[in-house]
C-alpha cells in the first residue's frame, strides 16, 4: 500500500482557515489522568529469577 501523495493529489487538497479564537468558544478544558504502576519480585536465593510487570495508562477527556 502506497501512503505517499503525488503532486497532483496534493494540488487537489483543500484547506480552510479556522475562525478567530473568540469564535471557537469561550472555554476549552481537558481532564487528564495518568497512572504508572510497577511491581517487581525477586527471591533472595541462588539462581533466582526476577519478574516484573508494569502498566501505564493515560485518560484524556476534553470538552
Amino acid at each position: 500500500m502506497n501512503d505517499k501523495l503525488t503532486s497532483v493529489e496534493l494540488d487537489l487538497e483543500e484547506v480552510q482557515v479556522l475562525p478567530e479564537r473568540e469564535a471557537l468558544g469561550s472555554y476549552n478544558w481537558a481532564n487528564i489522568y495518568a497512572s504508572n504502576t510497577a511491581v517487581a519480585l525477586n527471591a533472595a536465593s541462588h539462581f533466582s529469577v526476577a519478574k516484573a510487570a508494569a502498566l501505564q495508562s493515560i485518560y484524556v477527556n476534553q470538552g
